[in-house]
This record gives structure tokens, sequence and C-alpha cells, in this order.
């Protein structure tokens, strides 16, 4: 059905979970691609062992590169991008495939509901050895969620033509952040207007343990390298993007913003908030230039 791109990176006890609960919580067969970044924790010997298909690298090359090298081995019409600290919930592939057969065509993004760590709030524990997995699934009933609008964010879904036209990940966002978003651009430059989370796909999130692992020295003036980066390249800020483009991202208080999905996105409405916020981004787009940053 899918080809599940899963990168990881000396997270042996978090795999272990993630392709556990794919095989034990998915409708359909999937094939399970995993970039093992270093596996110094066991994890390479862990992927050879259950007889995973893999590619590796002796260094952490970061998620975009990750992704471009591991979507070599994919099979399936369909690439599912994923992390390496989900859950994935029963039924999540179900409502995918559900989607999939309502829209009959390629130009689309689909992301599953992140739970714990995400879109919505709940605690079944925040690491690996805290998990109540049996807390969870008990309680997925009672966990409100809906369709929402305008998602960047993992687990991702794409169809391989739409991927490969793209040329995958963008790999200068490497080793993370702001990647996410830079794939959504290319995507709404290829005139993709849909991109919706499924309320009902949910994989629980322990919080983006291997970006915790990322060095600091990222996150300066302006935010971090990646929204540079994406700057930079696009000449606006992820977050102008998200608001006025996709209709969600972040509010004043850098709380996530989660609208009803009500069907494709249309251009931005440039009322005068927008003009006000494309000044402000030039502003920052010419500090840049000023000090000449590069990537």
């Amino acid at each position: 059905m899918f080809s599940i791109l899963l990168p990881t990176f000396n997270n042996l006890e978090y795999l272990k979970i993630c392709t556990e609960s794919l095989k034990k919580n998915s409708k359909f067969n999937h094939q399970i691609i995993i970039h093992v970044n270093e596996g110094t924790d066991g994890s390479l010997d862990y992927v050879k062992r259950k007889g995973y298909e893999y590619t590796f690298s002796n260094q952490n090359i970061g998620m975009p590169k990750a992704l471009n090298i591991a979507s070599k081995l994919s099979k399936f019409n369909y690439i599912l991008i994923s992390h390496d600290d989900f859950y994935y919930c029963p039924g999540w592939d179900a409502e995918f495939e559900k989607e999939i057969k309502l829209l009959k065509h390629k130009k689309f993004y689909l992301s599953g509901t992140m739970v714990g760590a995400g879109q919505v709030q709940f605690n079944a524990g925040q690491t690996s050895e805290t998990f109540n997995e049996e807390k969870l699934i008990n309680n997925l009933e009672n966990i409100k969620t809906f369709d929402f609008q305008g998602t960047t964010k993992c687990p991702g879904l794409v169809h391989i033509d739409v991927w490969n036209k793209l040329g995958g990940w963008s790999e200068e966002f490497s080793p993370t952040g702001g990647d996410d978003t830079d794939f959504a651009m290319k995507l709404w430059k290829d005139d993709v207007r849909i991109f919706k989370g499924l309320g009902k796909s949910l994989a629980y999130h322990f919080g983006s343990i291997t970006t915790r692992k990322k060095n600091k020295s990222l996150f300066t003036y302006l935010g971090s390298k990646g929204n540079k980066i994406f700057l930079k390249k696009w000449w606006i800020t992820v977050n102008f993007f998200e608001k006025f483009y996709l209709n969600s991202g972040l509010d004043k208080n850098k709380n996530l913003i989660f609208n009803k999905y009500e069907g494709p996105l249309e251009n931005p409405n440039k009322k005068l908030n927008y003009y006000i916020e494309m000044f402000k981004v030039k502003i920052m787009l010419l500090y840049l230039l000023i000090v000449n940053f590069r990537y």
C-alpha cells in the first residue's frame, strides 16, 4: 500500500515501538524502509535482525538526505514520511486509504493527527520507558479530533510521482528544521491546494526526540537556521506562508493553529494585514542580505 520512509538516529527503543505498532495496527501491508543514522545504539543490528529494508550512513546526515536516500527503495505508489518516535494507532492507514479513494487524483498532501506532543494533547507517557500503550488504546474513542486545514506535518502522505517531480525533500535544510514547510511550498508551486490533516488517523508522538539532538547553535536571531534558509530561498518566512497561504501555522502566542478543513485552499486574500506582515518579512530578508547569510 504505502512505502514508509523512517529515518532514525540512535533511537532504538522508540524505533521498536514505532515499527511494532506499524506491524500490529495497520490494516494494509506496507513497505517499511528505515534509514539508520550511525546506529551505534544497536538500531542497525535491530533493523538487520528484523529483516527490514534499510539504508545506512555512518553519521547523522539529517532527515532530508535520509528521506531521499530511503525513497529510492520505494515500491508502492504512495510515500509516507514518518518520524521514529511515533506509535501508530489502530486503523491509522485505513483513513488514508479512504481519502485517497475520494480524491481520485495525485495532487494532495495528507497527514495524520499527532496525539501527545502534537495537535492533540494527551499523556500516555513522555518517554519509551513510561509509555502506557493500554491507556492510549482505551482512550482513543474519547480523543476529540477533526480534519484540519493546511497541514505540513508527519506522518505525511504524497504520491510517488509528485515526490519524484519535486525532487523529494530539500537537502539544504539538513539536519532538519523548515524542511516540511519547504516541501509544502514546493507542492504549492506545483498547484497542489489540498493540505489536509485527517482527524481519525492517529499517531502518538513522543515529542521530536531526534530534533532535540540538534545543535543549539542552529537557533539564533530570526529563529532556526531552517527558517533563515526558507526566507532566503522563497523570500517569505515559514510563518507567513503557513498563515496566509495554508491557513495554519502559529498564533501570536506561538500556539499551533488548527482550523477545520473546508476544502482546497485558494490564493491568499491580500488585505491590509497581509501587506503589513509582508513588510516585516522584507525587513528580515534585508537583514539576511546585509549579513550575507549563506547556506
